[in-house]
């Protein structure tokens, strides 16, 4: 299995890998790949991967190119298909759980209720002072949709980008920001560390950063949603196994013990009810990425990646 490996690969061994080779006798052994390196496999003719497990938005990437196999809900035996959130179950990948761009913030720069409500407010410096963090293209997208909500676009109106707008926007945010992050670790760090008072963070790190005693909470309003999901590598030998596991671990009780540690969302509507409660919405009792958020556009991405990547490094320049 293709996996982002660290923390993640840590919470899942206990609480995905492990219980599900003492269930069917299947050993997972998660492996590092990048997008590049499995499309060489793929082309080459020699996928040693099974199971892909990564950002949606890649994932499409090499259904495009050919190399994924149609997701076999039909084969599910501990999950149904039917309680999985019906906008990540396509037809060659299935989510396995949702997280969001967040606005991250210190607790000892703003007390929690004092923070930015919204992207417009996040922008303004004024009122809101201190140093901000954003997401640098090397992170895998830069934070295009937000800087264009923070301009005043609403957020079911964000798609198609105008990728000039949003620069331009980003460019009155850019002087109050030291350093754009590239790694999750990073962005969790630079708020703990008031390197940065506030920031557009991945929801999973601002949780495991605040367990882990640091200063750090989210604001949920207008998060831009996103998706880890799994796939099945064309023509892989292991298909059944793989089958296996991707039903395995999108069954309620299996997502309800795994993502409660690793505190993300769960992708199957029965788990709901066992989600992180800072996770829920207390007015809806629903996730946050239901009651106050918008999906990312892995389409528009699919499309536009590579000419956000050369305004981008024309940008970040000046």
């Amino acid at each position: 299995v293709r996996t982002p490996g660290g923390a993640f690969d840590e919470v899942k061994k206990k609480t995905v890998y492990d219980p599900f080779r003492e269930a069917t006798g299947i050993e997972i052994v998660p492996v590092a790949a990048t997008a590049a390196k499995m499309l060489a496999m793929f082309k080459a003719g020699q996928v040693d991967i099974d199971v892909i497990d990564t950002g949606d938005d890649l994932l499409l990437q090499l259904e495009k190119a050919g190399a994924l196999e149609p997701m076999p809900y039909k084969e599910f035996s501990r999950t149904n298909p039917d309680d999985i959130e019906p906008g990540v179950r396509r037809q060659y990948q299935v989510g396995s759980f949702v997280y969001a761009f967040v606005l991250g913030f210190n607790t000892t720069a703003y007390a929690v209720g004092k923070e930015p409500k919204s992207w417009a407010e996040f922008w303004d410096v004024k009122a809101f002072p201190g140093p901000r963090t954003l997401a640098d293209i090397a992170s895998g997208a830069p934070n295009l949709e937000i800087a264009l909500i923070a301009d005043g676009v609403p957020m079911d109106k964000v798609y198609p980008l105008d990728i000039d707008r949003a620069f331009r926007s980003l460019s009155r945010i850019k002087p109050s920001v030291p350093k754009f992050w590239d790694t999750g670790a990073l962005s969790a760090q630079m708020l703990a560390d008031k390197e940065a008072a506030m920031g557009v963070i991945w929801s999973t790190r601002v949780q495991v950063a605040a367990d882990g005693g640091a200063p750090v909470a989210a604001q949920w309003n207008q998060n831009q949603v996103l998706v880890q999901a799994y796939s099945l590598t064309k023509g892989t030998r292991n298909a059944a196994a793989g089958v296996k596991f991707i039903d395995y671990s999108l069954s309620p009780e299996v997502q309800a013990r795994w993502l409660g540690a690793y505190k993300a969302i769960p992708v199957n509507q029965k788990a709901y009810p066992q989600t992180s409660p800072q996770l829920l919405d207390p007015d809806t009792r629903l996730p946050w990425t239901k009651s106050k958020g918008f999906q990312n556009n892995i389409e528009w991405w699919a499309e536009n990646r590579t000419k956000v990547s050369e305004y981008w490094s024309k940008w970040v320049l000046q």
